[in-house]
């Protein structure tokens, strides 16, 4: 029988539909190549990635080549697995860099990041950025900063007024 009469198997249906939700549901998915990483240091990176919101999977590259948009079989080398989550993309750039620092592996394909590619040294670049968390604080500080000297400013006018009345007053007495 040719493989179109058979059909696909259930549970070949049910990992594609898994996959195809993981996603869509992701703002962001970096493609990786694991080989050569053991099943401890597996399981460790798992649980760094896992502290900063993101999921590791190991994937088959056909299966996810299906469930992207755009084909991507240029980045799928090797043993191929998908780092993907919801959270601050940066700070898991920053923990895949760091654990591949220290352990050479995983190596970073490329990926995608609210549905644009980006390359891997795209990834390497977030790394460098600062958190959410310090962007937002900058923002605002450079938000403040013309209302703080604004205030300064008027507090200098008052000052100077305070100033002015007190030496008036000084003399005044003087003169007394």
């Amino acid at each position: 029988m040719k493989p179109e009469e058979k059909g696909v198997r259930p549970e070949k249906i049910a990992e594609a539909t898994e996959l195809n939700e993981r996603v869509a549901g992701a703002l962001y998915m970096i493609i990786a190549d694991y080989t050569g990483m053991d099943m401890p240091t597996t399981t460790a990176f798992k649980d760094s990635l896992r502290e900063s919101g993101a999921s590791f999977n190991v994937v088959k590259k056909t299966m996810l080549n299906r469930a992207l948009a755009d084909d991507a079989s240029d980045l799928m080398t090797g043993q191929t697995a998908m780092i993907y989550g919801e959270g601050d993309v940066v700070e898991v750039a920053k923990v895949i860099k760091k654990f591949t620092a220290a352990n050479e592996k995983p190596v970073v394909t490329g990926g995608f990041v609210e549905g644009k590619a980006v390359s891997a040294n795209d990834v390497v670049e977030l790394a460098k950025l600062p958190s959410k968390d310090v962007l937002r604080a900058m923002l605002l500080g450079t938000l403040q900063a013309p209302c703080t000297q604004l205030v300064g400013v008027l507090d200098q006018k008052v000052a100077s007024l305070v100033y002015v009345l007190s030496a008036v007053k000084d003399k005044k007495e003087q003169e007394a």
